[in-house]
């Protein structure tokens, strides 16, 4: 049974790993020309997707390149001295198993796992997709597939050929975020966040990482007036919306013209009463995007990467079935992520000056507190970490190949 996954970030390999293992033919196409190596921001893996990992044979991977940060410091605007947080604390009073690491280290390292037995295509598109499970690309010839798959992010090709526009599937938090690449100014395992109302800015570094990152969230009320691809509107975005909250943040954007590496979109959700139609299904951000940077999508995607090829082979490639199973168990995960990812983002980008002191007040609490007295208040904090720790995936053994599916004459 031939299937054809659009998308080789993280939820395409994911998914393919485990397809291949249940004795599927994949392949994975690709628009860009080759895999990114290099930007991308920081993603949190919490206990399903670690053990997802661990299943794959890439825990220890994962484990080596994790960016190991261990502390934060928050500067609340107009403060001269900041918080010091223990975060090894946090995560270890929410999370049961928790790894942050590199998106794109991330995607490489799952790619890797299944590139032997994976068909990849760099550099196309899919254009066209027929009822009968013809396919047409930007560049290759048109080949058949019993099964088409979108794991192609926020603004997925695949979600548009079959589901039509992504406007009215798309819900707009209010929120927009940024992210950039700039020389480390030496630090080491930890994250260093400004913040004011309605915007917060971060960086951090890591052990392997040649250079830091930067991240940028701030409110609107409104959707902003750019193009997807407009880098230089983006950028003149991001300098009006940080302007003046500090002095470092001033020098972080005096880097947006330098950087080699930036990304910006809104932070928003999908909201679509299915994921399939016909042989086609989506995963991950292409079907169910809780939002970018607050949402804790990565391992939301994985977890439905894992489930999805589970019930395909489970249901022996009758994909109506498997869908119908997939969605099932998918729904109620998708729905809390939605929730804890506006919850995220009230916290994370505070809509007043109580929230920005609020903000503070909790990390001088957590850095204050015994350990058992400062466990109590985290839990009540991190209803996302719990949410994602409370995610089951059940234990598919590899299955016989499905057989392919014979079109009638």
């Amino acid at each position: 049974m031939r299937v054809l996954i659009s998308g080789a970030s993280i939820a395409g390999p994911v998914l393919a790993y485990w397809l291949a293992r249940h004795g599927f033919a994949v392949t994975v196409v690709e628009r860009t020309p080759a895999p990114r190596t290099t930007g991308g921001h920081a993603v949190d893996l919490f206990r399903p997707a670690v053990d997802i990992a661990e299943r794959m044979g890439a825990l220890a991977r994962v484990e080596q390149r994790a960016t190991g940060t261990n502390r934060m410091t928050v500067y609340p605007e107009g403060a001269r001295r900041g918080v010091r947080v223990d975060l090894e604390r946090i995560f270890g009073a929410a999370s049961g198993r928790h790894l942050e690491i590199m998106r794109d280290d991330l995607s490489q390292i799952v790619r890797d796992a299944s590139r032997d037995d994976v068909e990849y295509r760099y550099g196309d598109s899919i254009t066209a997709i027929d009822p009968d499970g013809e396919v047409r690309f930007e560049h290759a010839a048109p080949r058949r597939y019993d099964l088409v798959i979108g794991a192609d992010g926020l603004h997925s090709t695949v979600r548009r050929l079959t589901f039509g526009d992504e406007a009215p599937l798309r819900s707009f938090i209010g929120a927009y975020f940024g992210v950039l690449s700039l020389p480390n100014p030496g630090l080491d395992r930890e994250l260093r966040i400004h913040v004011g109302v309605g915007r917060t800015a971060g960086m951090y570094g890591a052990p392997h990482l040649g250079d830091a990152r930067v991240l940028f969230l701030f409110r609107s009320d409104h959707e902003l007036d750019y193009r997807h691809r407009d880098v230089a509107r983006q950028k003149h975005l991001l300098r009006d919306a940080f302007a003046g909250l500090d002095t470092e943040v001033d020098g972080w954007l005096a880097e947006l013209d330098r950087t080699p590496s930036f990304y910006f979109d809104s932070i928003s959700q999908l909201r679509m009463d299915t994921w399939s139609r016909g042989r086609v299904t989506l995963v991950g951000d292409a079907g169910y995007s809780p939002g970018p940077a607050v949402g804790g999508s990565t391992t939301l995607a994985m977890v439905g990467a894992y489930v999805l090829a589970g019930e395909l082979a489970t249901a022996g490639g009758d994909h109506e079935r498997a869908f119908a199973c997939y969605e099932r168990i998918m729904t109620p995960y998708v729905r809390g992520s939605r929730a804890s990812a506006l919850s995220a983002a009230k916290t994370l980008i505070p809509t007043s000056r109580l929230g920005v002191t609020g903000l503070a007040q909790v990390s001088r609490l957590v850095a204050a507190l015994p350990t058992r007295a400062g466990r109590a208040v985290l839990r009540l904090a991190t209803n996302s970490a719990r949410l994602y720790d409370s995610m089951t995936v059940a234990d598919h053994p590899p299955f016989p190949a499905p057989a392919a599916i014979v079109e009638e004459p």
